[in-house]
């Protein structure tokens, strides 16, 4: 048996109406499997695949013995799949995703095909070891959009790999990584990691508490948010003493359950045999999942992706000029306003009317000379020229004038 604390989590969510996911935490195979295929079938393929694959669940000689094990364990419940589809047509379409690791001494077998992931919390640090099969994810990868762009793409839930009854040899990644005394292990479903952000994980892993109370927070920080799907939860913390609990294998989820292959309602199948699309977001009795095309229909979406980019980016164009030009008129209203301003103010040595506001914006002075009265300052009082000095404001060029009239009387000059 694994040297290590484990536990193991699942939750339907606030959404769904069944789970569809199935979890499991062994003596040295931990995994999970998130369903795919309607009201009827996610359900069903998480849960064969699940039974098929913890027989592999055993001792092995080395990591590398344990990978092979692993990859012919998940090949053969993908050939299950095909033969239940088979026996059970109304099932056709259905599929699952599977995230496992074989613990072998000081290191791991790993294996992973869909959008589950495996993460890894060592020494303060959260890495995610498993790439997504996604449609975004290989806009990714090939530099299309970035990774903050993927979070919210319309395409996000559209898978590439999958296990089910289309490829009867799925291409399933595989690795053998060490691990080390201290490690943290997380296995999810979707469920967790399209709500969850990164830091949110990395805070729940880095909590010094035992494995079952840690599945159980980042359960309750998924339905925090809405839990939109189904959520699945497997930690393995490598060198912890197992509590009581974790000394048994523990299966959750669908799998927990016995098989149901019959479905109440019509369930809508794809048409297109490549792609599925795993929608954390879908009503609770429609299919969580779409089967689509072959690489015509992967092209399709790659053109259809580069047509709305092409729209976002008029869209933003348009929206920049839209805004930029609604500043120009703003600022051109707002100087028109100033330029129905007037102050009295002097320039050396006479009485001037300015027109404007006494306001500059940086090098931009908002008001100029009007007209120079020629009222000598020195034969104004000292309060008077005080006045000037600091400026007087008028309402309008009546009341300036008006200002200069009285100035020039208290002078002894004339109008």
């Amino acid at each position: 048996m694994a040297s290590g604390n484990s536990a193991a989590i699942s939750h339907v969510g606030k959404i769904r109406s069944n789970n569809q996911d199935s979890g499991y935490a062994g003596n040295r195979l931990f995994m999970v499997a998130d369903g795919m295929g309607g009201h009827a079938g996610g359900d069903v393929a998480s849960a064969i695949a699940l039974k098929r694959i913890i027989e592999a669940d055993v001792p092995y000689e080395t990591a590398a013995e344990a990978e092979l094990a692993l990859q012919e364990a998940i090949t053969a419940a993908n050939g299950e799949l095909a033969d239940t589809v088979f026996e059970h047509p109304e099932l056709t379409g259905m599929g699952t995703t599977v995230d496992a690791i074989v613990v072998v001494g000081d290191e791991i077998a790993l294996a992973h095909i869909g959008d589950s992931r495996i993460y890894l919390y060592r020494d303060g640090e959260l890495s995610q070891i498993t790439v997504d099969h996604t449609f975004v994810q290989r806009l990714v990868d090939s530099g299309r959009i970035t990774a903050e762009e993927a979070m919210v793409h319309p395409r996000r839930s559209v898978l590439m790999r999958v296990l089910g009854d289309v490829d009867s040899a799925p291409e399933i990644d595989t690795q053998v990584l060490m691990t080390h005394p201290g490690d943290r292990w997380l296995i999810c479903s979707d469920g967790l990691s399209g709500v969850i952000d990164n830091d949110s994980i990395k805070k729940a892993l880095a909590e010094e508490i035992p494995a079952q109370q840690v599945a159980q927070k980042l359960v309750k920080d998924s339905l925090d948010h809405g839990a939109p799907d189904n959520v699945t939860v497997v930690i393995y913390d490598v060198g912890a003493e197992p509590t009581p609990a974790a000394t048994s294998p523990v299966v959750v989820g669908s799998a927990a359950k016995p098989l149901a292959f019959e479905s109440n309602e019509p369930r809508r199948t794809g048409l297109l045999p490549s792609l599925r699309l795993h929608s954390g977001r879908a009503t609770p009795s429609g299919p969580s999942h779409f089967e689509s095309a072959a690489e015509d229909y992967y092209d399709e979406l790659i053109e259809e992706d580069a047509r709305r980019a092409k729209r976002r980016r008029l869209t933003w164009l348009v929206g920049s000029i839209v805004i930029a030009l609604a500043i120009i008129l703003a600022v051109l209203l707002a100087y028109a306003w100033t330029q129905t301003r007037f102050y009295v103010g002097s320039d050396t040595n006479t009485v001037v009317i300015y027109q404007g506001i006494q306001q500059d914006v940086g090098p931009i002075s908002l008001s100029h000379r009007y007209e120079d009265t020629g009222v000598p300052l020195s034969l104004l009082s000292t309060y008077d020229r005080q006045q000037i000095e600091g400026t007087i404001s008028a309402e309008s060029l009546k009341d300036a004038k008006d200002i200069v009239s009285r100035l020039r009387t208290t002078a002894g000059g004339t109008e």
